[in-house]
């Protein structure tokens, strides 16, 4: 009878011994290399530091769908109509927002660049990171490890990112210039 070597304990084998405890982070495969070219970037400056706004969030672990109603009947913004009481169905905000859960995170926004594009100081975008960003998308982006949310600009070789606000220069990149595109804006979300 043979023996096989498959299995069994080996010197060496297992998970290494840390000083600092592990985690394990799931990101779109798609986005894997800007991700790791960011924190190759970190790493090597170690003067460079999160945006003050910028604060890691970890997603809460995946609980049952909360559905809210949603009413058969559009709302009117011209002349009142009946209101009627039949609940359509009942709908899961995640489903309706999210397209990519793990590639999703909100950001707060903070200034006035995109005023004419709908996004104001205060807003909470939501950016999906599993998206390939195209010409005149809004995207957020890492502009020499600054987090900044522009229109994106690509044609006939030029890249810009574009600022929606007349007051507010348009960033036009130079060779030594580093930009990563964190993720494409798929929705604003404003408080009234």
């Amino acid at each position: 009878m043979k023996q096989s070597n498959w299995g069994g304990q080996r010197s060496g084998a297992g998970r290494k011994r840390s000083a600092e405890p592990t985690v394990t982070v799931r990101v779109p495969a798609s986005s894997k290399e800007s991700i790791m070219q960011w924190v190759r970037h970190i790493k090597a400056s170690p003067s460079a530091q999160f945006p003050s706004w910028l604060r890691p969030v970890q997603l809460a672990p995946q609980s049952p769908p909360q559905t809210i109603p949603r009413m058969s009947h559009s709302v009117r913004a011209g002349f009142p109509s009946p209101a009627d009481d039949y609940v359509e169905k009942r709908i899961d905000l995640n489903e309706e927002l999210i397209q990519h859960r793990e590639a999703t995170f909100f950001l707060r926004v903070r200034g006035h660049s995109m005023a004419d594009a709908g996004i104001d100081d205060g807003d909470e975008l939501i950016v999906d990171r599993a998206i390939t960003p195209e010409h005149n998308r809004i995207v957020v982006a890492a502009v020499d490890g600054e987090l900044t949310v522009k229109r994106f600009y690509q044609r006939d070789g030029v890249v810009k990112l574009l600022a929606e606000n007349p007051q507010y220069p348009d960033i036009e990149f130079k060779s030594e210039q580093e930009m990563v595109i964190w993720g494409v804006v798929t929705r604003i979300i404003k408080s009234v």
